[in-house]
């Protein structure tokens, strides 16, 4: 597991951690001198107070004090998270559509900012790297999907190398993206600038991009189905891969509803 961690860090240095932390996936910590306001079904505020503030991947988010096992204010997952600077403090606010609501959190001061790359169980028995599941994929290229015909690995681009690059049952051109452990939006960026690019490079020609991992962030899922891009979840190893048949369960968005007391 990786942690980042900046102690007293700057508005923007914050931000820039966060937004990192964001696309990772990372499960985040801030602890500061903050506000909280609340915005949906009801509406609440807290002034100035020390607090700590919990982000997950999923869309949770959990303000807590240094009081009671439950959190002060909170947003269930399927929220998804922002982070932006404004008038001279580090804002953090959660926001989901159904139903409308937002939870914002204002810093005047951040003590300590921490990213974890928490994996879920399955992936606690990770060891394998991408070359594994590339090797799983040249092996067995239906592990892709029906038909797919892997052509050419590390294939260079403008964009940089792509894992493997070949066609699908129709012959059209296919770009794969790998990566070995749960991933957010930024790898979905990243595999659509191999798709750009190798379509600059094959003209006309659509470009089709899957997204090969264990799993992926409820903002990456989102951001695939946006720019019609294929997703298949697939472990580095057969041992991994095995062991996932009884591991976590899909995400799943909740219709938790929120406690006025």
């Amino acid at each position: 597991m990786s942690v980042e961690t900046l102690h007293r860090p700057a508005h923007r240095d914050a931000l820039v951690a966060l937004e990192r932390a964001f696309d990772r996936g990372d499960v985040v910590v801030v602890f500061g001198r903050c506000t909280v306001e609340y915005d949906g079904r009801a509406a609440s505020s807290l002034g100035p107070g020390d607090r700590l503030l919990v982000l997950k991947p999923d869309g949770a988010a959990l303000v807590h004090t240094d009081e009671k096992r439950t959190p002060v204010n909170w947003q269930p997952p399927g929220s998804e998270h922002r982070a932006s600077v404004r008038d001279g403090r580090l804002r953090v606010q959660s926001r989901r559509t159904t139903p409308e609501e937002v939870l914002d959190v204002r810093f005047e001061r951040v003590d300590q900012l921490s990213a974890f790359s928490v994996t879920e169980r399955a992936e606690l028995a990770l060891t394998g790297s991408e070359e594994d599941l590339r090797t799983r994929i040249l092996d067995d290229p239906s592990l892709v999907e029906a038909g797919f015909e892997p052509l050419e690995t590390e294939r260079e681009t403008s964009a940089g190398p792509v894992d493997v690059f070949g066609r699908d049952s129709a012959g059209r051109a296919v770009v794969v993206e790998l990566k070995r452990r749960r991933v957010g939006p930024g790898a979905v960026r990243q595999l659509q600038g191999y798709v750009d690019a190798v379509g600059r490079e094959v003209g006309d020609e659509a470009v089709r991009g899957v997204l090969v991992a264990p799993s992926v962030t409820d903002r990456a899922a989102a951001l695939l189905d946006e720019r019609g891009f294929g997703f298949v979840a697939l472990e580095p190893d057969e041992a991994a891969a095995a062991e996932g048949e009884n591991g976590p369960d899909d995400e799943r968005e909740t219709g938790d509803e929120r406690s006025d007391d």
